[in-house]
């Protein structure tokens, strides 16, 4: 013990310079080695990071997921070796020095931008500009949430974000900040890198916003510092911890590769490496005389130092976790775990039975809301929300409470109309975990959101978004709310679940999916018109979880297999009627998932699909429909943007008929 207080105390005392030199020479040197990468950033903020972490970082790098740890967001995810160097420092578990030695390799951790997943410390996955900010507003909500449901001894800690130039011109920074100030996330702390330069060159060149007067116009306390002054960094982190009412921002004044003697200050230093004579002239200015990626060991120790001040608060809350009771472990555990589950399943069990006798034809949506008062009661983890279309996304039941500003205990989260900060806010929440986050919009603005979507897949996060209006079916409001290609643009995206489920018992089935699949984000895509229940017996199987089966069967061999999805799957059910009057005999498959049902053994797929011809209907384009209807196949759908009519008008004009996929499969089986 005597021994590790001696190490501690000898770590506190080497200088600050020293401690952020460190992460200065790794980061070039690691951009070097690569031939590739930013190491402006990292040198710019060097001091910023040092003080962070040496002073107000609350983590333990000897247990990286401690459930109570302070987030700490890259949102500048180009200077990807600040975090990097920082995890190596601090001794993280797997960031040894060689995996800097391969920075921006294949198969390293160290990739050219962070990816969660990849090593521990990479709360998120950063790179496209903004998304990291809005990240942090999740994770920051989610505290806020878990604070409400657990208490402070459980749950109480900050998110830290360090932010650019580019993160604050995306759009979606806009949307993050404003619902950040909107709900008083005072335990939100961005630092921004004001550097004044962008690739381009100076900033001044496309931007000249006053972010300090920005920021307060949302709702948030902001100030600005030097962010080469290790005192003035200290004060505004201290400031900003203890003034918790609002989110804050400290704008940081920092010169681009600090200490490089002739590129200092300058675009070159962004995204390039400095070069062999730049980084000698370096060395000699910040009188850091060491070889590349060698680290002098009492600054090492400094930094391994830094590393371990959490331990003991973590032991401490360990204790309050293990004397509170099994209900905050399992509110801390993987959401939706084992135990839930059959909860879960019994739930959706008894929405089916209840859909399974209801005659009323209904919206999925309205479906959809339907399961959801089912599975609320038994799922608390479930967090829901909408981009102000609550009423059309049917979202919300009567079991959810809203949130507010000073008001956390609730469930349901008005997000406005903020779809793109929607979806990043709903990754950061999943990234905190111990919660199911769940958002509606229309299907048709999935572009609005598409790369926090993607990056839902990216990272695997159980993310579930609530898609409406999933087609020309939505009617009047025209072709610029009617989704066409927007299936097929979801569909292309890795480990994305979409899902269209054709009516009430599929819809409370791939609830259940979405909410079983841990590793995976989901698209429900629900319509907006009525549609009638085509299974009459609530199975006990979960037929949709196979992505594809066999509705209907006709008797003897099948001359042809229709396939259809979502609203749709209704016109192959009454084409079938008008063939068998034909003598010819169509079985009806319903897919509502491709993604499930590529997964399925080539046997079970080969069955359901049959070897005769096959026809496919659905409100969209061709795109993603040959891979199940072959060559010969024929599709109904659409290679247009829709029109204003009502829906029914919408879907004779387009040629979305039971006697269009009819006479399609006529002529397959006369060929």
């Amino acid at each position: 013990m005597t021994e590790a207080r001696e190490t501690i105390t000898e770590a506190k005392a080497v200088a600050h310079s020293d401690m952020a030199n460190a992460i200065r020479a790794l980061a070039m040197d690691a951009v070097q080695a690569a031939k590739s990468g930013h190491p402006g950033m990292p040198m710019g903020m060097a001091d910023v990071a040092t003080v962070l972490f040496r002073e107000a970082l609350r983590f333990d790098a000897a247990d990286p997921n401690w459930p109570n740890r302070d987030r700490f967001v890259l949102s500048a995810g180009h200077g990807s070796m600040l975090l990097y160097a920082l995890l190596y420092l601090t001794g993280y578990p797997g960031m040894e020095i060689s995996e800097l030695k391969r920075f921006r390799q294949l198969g390293a951790k160290t990739a050219g931008h962070p990816e969660h997943g990849h090593a521990a410390g990479i709360e998120t996955t950063t790179g496209p500009l903004g998304q990291g900010l809005a990240n942090a507003v999740g994770m920051a909500l989610s505290e806020r949430l878990l604070n409400a449901r657990l208490g402070d001894d459980i749950i109480d800690h900050h998110t830290y974000v360090i932010a650019g130039d580019g993160c604050l011109m995306e759009g979606i920074s806009h949307e993050a900040i404003s619902l950040a100030g909107h709900l008083g996330l005072g335990k939100l702390i961005v630092l921004f890198d004001d550097n004044g330069i962008s690739i381009d060159g100076p900033t001044s060149l496309t931007v000249t916003d006053d972010q300090v007067a920005r920021f307060k116009a949302s709702g948030w306390n902001a100030v600005a510092i030097d962010g080469h002054d290790p005192e003035a960094i200290s004060a505004a982190l201290a400031n900003a911890r203890a003034n918790s009412s609002k989110p804050w921002l400290i704008a940081c004044k920092t010169t681009i590769g600090y200490g490089a003697p002739t590129k200092a200050g300058k675009a070159s230093t962004h995204g390039e490496p400095l070069g062999e004579e730049e980084i000698k002239g370096t060395r000699e200015k910040l009188v850091w005389p060491h070889d590349p990626f060698d680290m002098p060991e009492p600054v090492l120790l400094a930094w391994r130092a830094v590393g371990q001040h959490g331990a003991k608060e973590r032991a401490s809350w360990k204790q309050r976790v293990a004397q509170a009771g099994p209900h905050v472990a399992a509110a801390l555990a993987n959401p939706a775990a084992s135990a839930r589950l059959a909860d879960v399943s019994k739930a959706v069990g008894a929405a089916k039975t209840a859909f399974a006798t209801d005659e009323a034809k209904r919206a999925t949506r309205v479906w959809s809301q339907l399961t959801l008062e089912h599975l609320l009661p038994v799922l608390p983890e479930l967090i829901g929300g909408s981009a102000d279309l609550t009423g059309s996304n049917g979202t919300r039941t009567k079991d959810h409470v809203p949130v507010g500003k000073g008001s956390f205990a609730g469930n349901y989260i008005h997000y406005g109309v903020r779809e793109h900060g929607m979806a990043a806010a709903m990754n950061g929440i999943a990234l905190s975990g111990g919660l199911i986050p769940y958002g509606g919009t229309f299907l048709v603005f999935t572009d609005y959101c598409r790369a926090s979507i993607r990056l839902s897949a990216l990272m695997r996060q159980r993310v579930v978004y609530v898609m409406t209006h999933d087609s020309i079916g939505l009617g009047e409001d025209g072709p610029t709310h009617q989704p066409i290609e927007h299936l097929a643009a979801l569909r292309a995206i890795p480990h994305l679940l979409v899902m269209r489920p054709a009516e009430g018992l599929e819809t409370a089935e791939c609830w259940e999916i979405a909410v079983q699949h841990d590793a995976n984000p989901s698209v429900l895509a629900l319509s907006r018109q009525a549609v009638e229940n085509l299974r009459k017996t609530p199975s006990s199987e979960n037929l949709s979880a196979k992505g594809a089966y066999v509705l209907s069967e006709p008797e003897g061999d099948r001359d042809v297999t229709l396939i259809g999805t979502g609203s749709e799957l209704v016109l192959a059910v009454e084409a079938a009627k008008t063939l068998a009057s034909e003598g010819i005999r169509a079985a009806v498959v319903s897919m509502p998932s491709m993604e499930l049902f590529r997964a399925q053994p080539e046997g079970y797929r080969a069955q359901v699909l049959g070897d005769k011809p096959r026809v496919a209907v659905e409100a969209g384009v061709a795109q993603c429909w040959h891979e199940w209807i072959g060559d010969n196949g024929r599709f109904v759908g659409l290679s247009d943007f829709g029109a204003s009519a009502p829906a029914s008008k919408l879907y004779a004009h387009f040629g979305l008929t039971a006697a269009a996929v009819a006479e399609a499969a006529r002529s397959l089986v006369k060929k």
